[in-house]
């Protein structure tokens, strides 16, 4: 079966955008893995389906693979690339525009310096919503990894987080500790897991062990993740400015039962043509 496809990356976390409203797509986990490999297929680290909407109200369907080949329920990075690709493709000339995910509606808008504002929605706490296994609704949680306990705070941004705070992001135990939280008992969905390093009250540093995926160059639901998390714990103040290994974002958000606002860049790096294998 032959696909054509776009790469586009936001901040260095990359994806293969798909639209399957102008070609037929359905998508095995095998093929979603090919596609996602960097050896033998294209290589990103999420692969991004545009279709028509299932409901009413709504302008978009958007559906979010991992590389590992399973679909997850969002991503911030990926749905400014969205934006940036249906109005590259002529898909709609509305600058903001409503897109149903597996988490909800989302509505982004690209900004007349070619940025995209997402708004995230409202982050969730309750522990069963994550979900996370507590009996406690407290803001920082201790969480036994690697025959140590660390202290998290445990957010859903459509997708769950499990943020610590860090004296050093480029010294935070990553590739070690991270993929023991992704996998941990107490996370029945997975998780990602999030290092924050807090720089001043606007300002901090973040690195993402995504579920699925791994370390990414930047995680935007991870950073709206960790903004809130900060601020919950009265270590910053809003907006403010996140620093990934692919870049910046800007985060905004205004306290409890209040959407997350995030602003960043899309850029579009080629397209092309490829032929998936019949594989499940």
């Amino acid at each position: 079966m032959k696909l054509r496809f776009t790469k586009m990356h936001g901040l260095g976390n990359d994806f293969v955008v798909l639209d399957a409203i102008g070609q037929q797509i359905e998508l095995t986990p095998g093929q979603a893995r090919f596609i996602g490999d960097r050896h033998f297929g294209i290589g990103c680290d999420q692969i991004l389906v545009v279709e028509r909407p299932a409901q009413a109200g709504v302008d978009f369907r958007y559906r979010i693979y991992n590389a590992d080949g399973g679909e997850v329920e969002q991503c911030g990075n990926g749905a400014r690339c969205f934006v940036r690709f249906v109005h590259d493709k002529g898909l709609t000339a509305k600058r903001e525009i409503r897109v149903e995910t597996r988490s909800g509606i989302i509505a982004p808008r690209l900004e007349g310096d070619g940025e995209v504002t997402v708004d995230m929605g409202v982050p969730e706490f309750c522990p069963a919503n994550v979900p996370f296994d507590s009996d406690s609704e407290a803001v920082v949680q201790p969480l036994e990894v690697g025959g140590r306990t660390i202290a998290i705070t445990a957010v859903s941004m459509g997708n769950p987080h499990a943020v610590q705070v860090v004296a050093d992001v480029d010294a935070a135990p990553v590739h070690v500790e991270g993929p023991m939280i992704e996998s941990h008992a107490r996370f029945p969905k997975r998780v990602n897991a999030g290092y924050l390093q807090v720089v001043d009250a606007h300002r901090i540093r973040l690195r993402v062990y995504e579920r699925g995926a791994g370390e990414t160059l930047a995680c935007g639901t991870g950073a709206c993740a960790a903004v809130v998390a900060g601020i919950r714990r009265n270590l910053i103040e809003s907006p403010v400015r996140v620093e990934t290994r692919g870049g910046e974002l800007t985060i905004a958000w205004e306290g409890v039962g209040k959407p997350v606002l995030m602003t960043g860049p899309a850029v579009t790096v080629f397209e092309g043509e490829i032929d998936l294998p019949d594989t499940e």
